[in-house]
């Protein structure tokens, strides 16, 4: 076992990351005061982990859309009884979600932490799947899918995915297709299940209220030691030119919402936090809520405060959007386009960038530290990410006017999508 402890200078903080022997990445995050804890199990396994390969494979393999959403809700079924009600008797909160790169379980709890810990480490070690609980679920899921395809905000999103990507899976919803799912099988959930769900491939966080060395003992007692199986995955070759320039649909809203896309090229994971701060940091400076620009648009009625401009990121994609609702989407999209642009050339004021970096780095200290699940989150996010979580405050506290200029420099205008549900009259 390979332990290290982590301190913040910045914050005269520190906690625990352990290379366990199972293979399992632990953070643990004792914090004082707190009455509750709050602990995370998750993978390095999302929506767009599509094509893999172990070392036991002789090529990369492709599977349906979906699956690792399918296998978060299959996991809390066990063969005896549903994980849910073994967490409600000891009176703790759990549940589960699946982005587009990470799958994760958790809970919380201000009493019985050892019990729970013992429930988490179990179910998500010991799938149970059948023929018969599969099919059922398919049924479920797509019922859930359809229900997406009717709201306008889920719909404008993906829709403007599908404009800026040919081939990248981040463009198909996390859920998968109705028919992506009707191909997933029992053989194909244990495979998946086998190659993600590798405790070398996983993180666990604890925050809050709790003994480590308690904490350690169960781990101890109930990881399943698990050989690196030298996992790979791979993103689809991408085009660097978007897919589609304008896409439309029209559903039931009360006026329209858009999507403007600018596509770049993925970075490295370590990279992909600091260009995630300083395109943050720009856009705000550039168009957020106290930028002329937003002032501007919003007097004339082409904006309201639904508008946004933020990054959306992850393993294997880097995309950022301005949304919102407007009466003319195409006219407030030139504007934006036309504003960078300006901006390109005038520069961004070096008050108003300064201004925004330290609201910024507020809300990454909020963020992380404003309570014991997100302390949890920030930890295995960080980790995943192949950083700590203090870099996050020295990455974003680093960032300068020459980085956000560059940024400003390299976003390319013209390659972007404009994603728009209009109106359908009832």
């Amino acid at each position: 076992m390979n332990k290290e402890i982590i301190t913040s200078a910045r914050l005269g903080e520190s906690y625990t990351r352990i290379k366990h022997d199972s293979g399992l990445t632990i953070c643990l995050y004792p914090m004082k005061g707190y009455s509750s804890a709050f602990a995370i199990f998750g993978t390095r396994y999302g929506s767009v982990d599509t094509t893999f390969k172990t070392n036991d494979d002789a090529d990369f393999v492709t599977v349906p859309e979906g699956i690792a959403h399918y296998l978060e809700h299959k996991l809390f079924e066990g063969e005896e009884c549903n994980v849910f009600e073994r967490f409600a008797e000891t009176g703790a909160y759990s549940n589960a979600s699946t982005s587009f790169d990470t799958t994760a379980y958790h809970f919380s709890c201000a009493d019985h932490f050892g019990e729970n810990l013992r429930i988490l480490l179990d179910f998500v070690q010991e799938p149970y799947f059948t023929d018969e609980n599969i099919q059922k679920e398919q049924g479920i899921i797509a019922q859930e899918i359809k229900m997406y395809l009717d709201d306008p905000g889920w719909r404008v999103f993906f829709n403007g995915l599908g404009a800026v990507y040919h081939n990248n899976p981040v463009r198909i919803d996390i859920a998968g297709t109705v028919e992506s799912i009707a191909q997933i099988n029992k053989d194909l959930l244990y495979r998946c299940y086998n190659t993600f769900y590798n405790l070398n491939n996983m993180t666990l966080t604890i925050a809050g209220n709790f003994d480590p060395d308690e904490a350690l003992k169960i781990c101890d007692e109930r990881l399943r030691p698990s050989k690196d199986m030298g996992l790979k995955t791979i993103v689809p070759d991408e085009p660097p030119q978007i897919k589609e320039k304008r896409v439309s649909e029209k559903l039931y809203c009360a006026i329209p919402l858009f999507q403007l896309g600018f596509k770049m090229p993925s970075f490295s994971r370590c990279d992909t936090v600091k260009n995630f701060f300083i395109y943050s940091i720009m856009l705000d400076s550039a168009l957020g809520s106290f930028s002329p620009f937003y002032s501007r648009l919003y007097d004339s009625g082409l904006i309201n405060d639904t508008f946004s401009a933020g990054v959306f990121k992850g393993r294997g994609f880097f995309l950022p959007i301005v949304s919102g609702d407007s009466r003319d989407p195409d006219k407030t999209a030139e504007e934006v386009i036309k504003e960078l642009n300006r901006l390109k050339n005038d520069g961004i004021p070096k008050a108003d960038f300064e201004t925004d970096k330290k609201a910024f780095y507020g809300s990454v200290v909020g963020g992380i530290f404003n309570n014991v699940g997100a302390v949890a989150r920030s930890l295995m996010n960080a980790d995943f990410n192949g950083i700590n979580i203090y870099d996050n405050l020295e990455i974003a506290a680093d960032v300068t006017y020459d980085d956000v200029m560059q940024a400003l420099t390299d976003l390319d205008t013209e390659n972007s999508s404009l994603s728009v549900i209009e109106p359908l009259e009832r």
